[in-house]
């Protein structure tokens, strides 16, 4: 890995972060809120936690390697 990036620990704390925060969304979803409101959550927390998710297991494959 990079001597810039963040570590594999860091990584790896990320990766189950945002694993966590989508589980929530998916809860939360499930409840269903009135209104509106889940759009918002589902956008815009989604797009976080998912690439988040996504780039820490790119980076953790060693895909993500310059």
């Amino acid at each position: 890995m990079s001597d810039y990036g963040p570590s594999r620990g860091e990584l790896r704390f990320r990766l189950i972060f945002s694993l966590t925060g989508l589980a929530v969304i998916i809860f939360a979803v499930s409840t269903r809120p009135p209104g509106p409101a889940w759009i918002e959550i589902v956008g815009i927390g989604g797009a976080f936690f998912g690439g988040t998710a996504m780039w820490s297991g790119w980076r953790l494959c060693g895909r993500g390697r310059q």
